[in-house]
């Protein structure tokens, strides 16, 4: 029921931030009978590479959409800071890589919600520090995946809440991938590592004995949705109409059961999309 009554609901969260139209044609699809997908994929288990083929939830997602559309899909791995502007500058249809729907991201591109998340906390296994909210991070080393929408959210905690408490700030750590991250921490480059839920449950699962998820409610509840550049409303319409099609498959019942997501309610989709 989700995604038949998406188009009703998207404009009453998002307005003009989503379904604006520029004043020129966007291009539509950038190859006849394709869809290229730009992920990073170094986040399991959402995008990451497996005996040199694309893996994950997401990229079996898009998959299931292409097929609900008669397109083949073009996976295209670039890291997460350039995804937007390689979006902007035209050299993929779509960005499919678990990115968080943000007011600031719906100024500069369309964005379609397909799931709901939040982070989770990570740190070393046995250790004194087990923090279990952003809040326990003051005058502590954290380490996080450089352009996360959690960055902000973390530098204003920082200021407005350590500082002006008489605590010492946060020291942040950003790294190129969310590997580097765990890596830091492993090594104590870092005392914790925020990131997101799954894929905090992902690193525990290949890590258990060394790492563990210390905080117990999610952080920062938040959409996960695809990217499209702005004006392109045929690209835009297609996945929106493939994810009407595709949720009534067994296809994509069994997807989420495999990874043990949900997708957004109704309820999510009015609270959590960022308002114009």
């Amino acid at each position: 029921m989700i995604y038949r009554s998406l188009s009703k609901i998207l404009p009453s969260a998002l307005g003009a931030a989503v379904f604006a139209l520029a004043s020129f044609s966007a291009g539509a699809f950038q190859q006849p009978g394709k869809i290229t997908a730009a992920s990073d994929m170094t986040f399991f288990p959402y995008e990451y590479m497996e005996n040199n083929k694309p893996a994950g939830f997401d990229i079996e997602f898009v998959e299931g959409l292409a097929k609900a559309m008669g397109r083949k899909v073009e996976h295209i791995d670039t890291r997460f800071p350039n995804l937007i502007t390689g979006l902007q500058g035209n050299r993929f249809d779509i960005i499919n890589s678990s990115m968080y729907i943000t007011a600031e991201r719906v100024k500069v591109m369309d964005m379609i919600p397909y799931l709901k998340s939040g982070e989770s906390i990570l740190a070393l296994k046995g250790s004194d520090y087990q923090p279990r909210k952003p809040e326990d991070f003051c005058g502590r080393k954290i380490g996080s995946m450089g352009a996360t929408s959690w960055l902000q959210q973390l530098r204003k905690l920082s200021a407005e809440y350590c500082v002006k408490t008489g605590k010492k700030p946060i020291e942040i750590s950003e790294y190129q991938t969310d590997p580097q991250t765990t890596q830091a921490l492993l090594s104590r480059a870092v005392e914790a590592q925020i990131t997101d839920a799954a894929v905090a449950r992902g690193a525990v699962e290949k890590l258990g004995d060394r790492i563990t998820v210390s905080s117990d409610t999610l952080i920062y509840p938040v959409l996960n949705g695809f990217g499209v550049k702005k004006g392109n409303d045929e690209v835009r319409k297609a996945l929106v109409d493939a994810l009407e099609k595709y949720r009534a498959s067994p296809e994509y019942a069994a997807l989420l059961k495999k990874y043990k997501f949900e997708a957004p309610t109704a309820k999510d989709l009015q609270e959590l999309m960022p308002k114009p």
